[in-house]
């Protein structure tokens, strides 16, 4: 995988060279952003209504026909990585403040909430009357949606960053402590887990089909694991900065965008098919509408393409658009860091409208790459003297401009080795 070329002096090295290893957590990220106007949230959809979360405290309700807001509901977090359930005319969705806010969408009006022990993050479910989700206290919770009351709550290791799904009464999510855990819906029993090699997360639900529920991990591994059991099927590797979202299948076929800057469409087996690769990485999940795949990325752009791969368009925002779009009328509608949601025609990328959102400051948040150190140790050419120099070399590259890089370089001689 080559992201570019870094030069030192008279010296270039290929990054795909570098050694890369794991120094910080993806979750250290979330709690880095700060309060700004950005979007960064699923879209749900209900009567021609678009309803999504945003980074300054506000939950927002806005005319799918001319972009116009209908209400705006504030919340006392940060919202990022979060995104609403919708059941029944009510929207559920929690904030990193910790609380989990219900609102009536045809009002905008608080009905109640409920406190949980850290920061709530990804997208609730809502499931028999109950609602699934996962926290930043490294607790897994169940409450009763017409009590309020808590039913059961799961620990696991780590902090919780992943939106649950369900299939077969059984509820299906991943935890920073890097296991994929399996529980019992009425009950919170724990059916089976299963470890990868890193931290689980992902703002979209996992995915099911032919009896294998889908997910991936930061351990740079994609997985099918038979959804009954927790045996696993089979993993495929992608790339080395990790997987943040859960793939999608379709016609056979699944398609998953990696943190290493591309997206893969890999048959039932693993094998892949081929990959695409924008101008930044594609830590999102996808949207297949019409026999083409949408998708956002890092570097700004919405890109349309076909089943093969090819581009068919693109849509330049001014901020990284991490979440897929959603679907209304033949247009996509998508949200971005530049503190805007835009619908877009699905067939020719036009701009239909953009909604700016109450604070039009971009949220601060750390680089894709800061968990990772670039390392590379060379022994250059022999001096007069017949020793040899060594340079070590930490880079964090910054895909939304992927000219850029931070460097910090260290020059060291041999004899200081001792």
């Amino acid at each position: 995988m080559r992201l570019g070329t870094a030069k030192f002096s008279d010296m270039e090295y290929e990054l795909e060279d570098f050694e890369t290893k794991k120094a910080g957590t993806l979750i250290d990220r979330l709690y880095s952003v700060g309060l700004g106007g950005s979007v960064h949230s699923l879209i749900k959809i209900i009567d021609n209504v678009a309803y999504f979360c945003c980074a300054d405290k506000y939950i927002y309700a806005v005319d799918c026909t001319n972009g116009s807001k209908l209400w705006a509901f504030k919340t006392n977090g940060i919202m990022a990585g979060n995104s609403p359930e919708i059941k029944d005319g009510i929207l559920y969705s929690g904030t990193l403040s910790g609380r989990l806010y219900v609102v009536d969408i045809s009002t905008g009006k608080e009905l109640w909430w409920f406190r949980a022990g850290g920061g709530i993050t990804g997208k609730p479910l809502y499931y028999n009357d109950k609602l699934y989700f996962g926290c930043l206290d490294n607790m897994f919770y169940c409450i009763d949606a017409k009590t309020h009351l808590e039913v059961w709550r799961f620990r696991t290791g780590g902090g919780i960053l992943f939106s649950p799904g369900v299939y077969n009464n059984k509820i299906y999510f991943g935890s920073g402590d890097g296991y994929f855990y399996c529980a019992d819906a009425d009950t919170g029993m724990e059916q089976w887990r299963i470890h990868t090699g890193d931290e689980i997360y992902s703002e979209a639900p996992c995915n099911f089909y032919n009896g294998n529920v889908y997910f991936s991990s930061v351990d740079n591994y994609l997985y099918c694991v038979n959804a009954d059991t927790g045996m696993e099927q089979w993993k495929v590797k992608t790339g080395k900065f990790g997987n943040c979202f859960s793939p999608v299948i379709y016609n056979d076929v699944i398609y998953h965008g990696s943190r290493d800057g591309f997206l893969y469409a890999f048959n039932l087996s693993g094998r892949e098919l081929w990959r695409f690769r924008p101008g930044g990485l594609v830590g999102v999940g996808v949207l297949i509408y019409k026999d083409r795949v949408y998708f956002g990325s890092e570097d700004g752009f919405t890109y349309c393409i076909d089943m093969t791969g090819r581009e068919q368009w693109r849509y330049r925002t001014f901020g990284q658009v991490w979440c897929p779009p959603s679907l209304w009328n033949n247009k996509v509608i998508f949200g971005s860091w530049d503190c805007h949601v835009y619908c877009v025609d699905a067939d020719t990328g036009f701009l239909q409208w953009s909604f700016p959102t109450n604070m039009q400051t971009k949220s601060q948040i750390d680089p894709p790459y800061k968990a990772w150190e670039f390392e590379i140790k060379k022994d250059a050419p022999q001096d007069e003297e017949g020793g040899s120099d060594r340079y070590n070399v930490n880079i964090n590259p910054n895909f939304v401009d992927g000219s850029e890089y931070s460097v910090k370089s260290e020059y060291v001689h041999e004899s200081e080795y001792g």
